[in-house]
């Protein structure tokens, strides 16, 4: 198990660092994070690798969809999480058409999000159609992490549904996964595979494979840290478990607090402070002459100690 080293022990943890965790055999934990807080959080508690994901889009701002994430918006989230995160390796998602078109634009937002957004590796989806983007921007010195199965960027011609159930689809994410390893990715995520696909491209690959709904096959999970925390009322997918309940737990704390705002039951004695009331008085002008001089100088007569 990942153990949270001291602040003053702590160093950073590189792409080296997951391949030795992976050539040792251990199970790699990925969560998403999205703000200083929960990374902070999230860094103390050992993780390894921390995904500022395009899913923020989703869970952070209420898009219906990834695609509609910029990358101003993942610069200002990663940013956040990389102020949070001490020793966690930081991996951020390249955004819907930052990636891809050509690859001038693609290394440079690749790097953007390297040397001003702060991340340790990006990650971006898709296998042969990327795998000369991917070799484009691992040439110019920048780790990568492939996505390949069920991609979101892709969800308007993909749909929401498990990748590599047939023949000819399974054999297309086997070839995906080759590719990305081939274009030098450091490890790839197989999301929404089935999970004897799943292992079966693991066993195949030299690099780890981090699933999300492929299974407990693969060289490690992430999640989205909204479905861990139960943050969300509406809808948890099928790949997720909640570790907590924090929706209700919340939402129970905010009732409380509204009920006692209303009742005057907050703030109380433990949440409020005092001063000496001969002070209080003094400042209150409390004597007849002071509260005439203080009536003339709201009026702005200058009284006879300012002459």
């Amino acid at each position: 198990m990942s153990q949270s080293p001291s602040p003053m022990q702590a160093a950073r943890l590189t792409i080296a660092s997951i391949a030795r965790l992976y050539s040792q055999g251990e199970r790699i934990a990925m969560l998403t994070a999205y703000d200083y807080p929960t990374a902070r959080t999230l860094d103390d508690a050992g993780i390894p690798m921390l995904l500022v994901g395009d899913s923020l889009g989703q869970v952070m701002l209420g898009y219906d969809t990834t695609v509609r994430v910029t990358m101003t918006e993942m610069l200002h989230h990663t940013k956040a999480v990389v102020r949070g995160a001490r020793r966690a390796l930081v991996v951020t998602d390249m955004p819907f058409l930052s990636y891809g078109v050509t690859p001038e634009a693609s290394l440079e937002n690749a790097g953007q999000l390297m040397s001003e957004g702060g991340a340790g590796a990006i990650k971006l989806e898709g296998g042969e159609r990327s795998a000369r983007t991917i070799e484009t921007i691992v040439r110019a010195g920048i780790p990568v992490m492939g996505h390949v199965g069920l991609t979101p960027q892709s969800i308007h011609q993909l749909g929401h549904r498990v990748q590599g159930k047939t023949v000819e689809a399974g054999r297309q994410v086997i070839a995906d996964a080759l590719a990305v390893q081939q274009a030098g990715a450091f490890a790839i995520v197989l999301e929404l595979v089935p999970e004897q696909l799943a292992a079966a491209i693991t066993e195949r690959l030299h690099i780890p494979t981090i699933g999300i709904g492929a299974g407990a096959g693969c060289s490690g999970q992430v999640q989205v840290i909204t479905d861990l925390l139960g943050m969300s009322a509406e809808f948890t997918p099928k790949h997720a478990r909640h570790y907590a309940e924090l929706h209700s737990i919340i939402k129970s704390a905010a009732e409380a607090y509204e009920a006692d705002v209303i009742s005057g039951n907050f703030p109380g004695p433990a949440e409020s402070s005092r001063m000496d009331e001969a002070t209080l008085s003094e400042i209150l002008a409390q004597t007849p002459s002071a509260r005439l001089e203080m009536v003339e100088a709201s009026r702005g007569i200058p009284l006879d100690r300012d002459l």
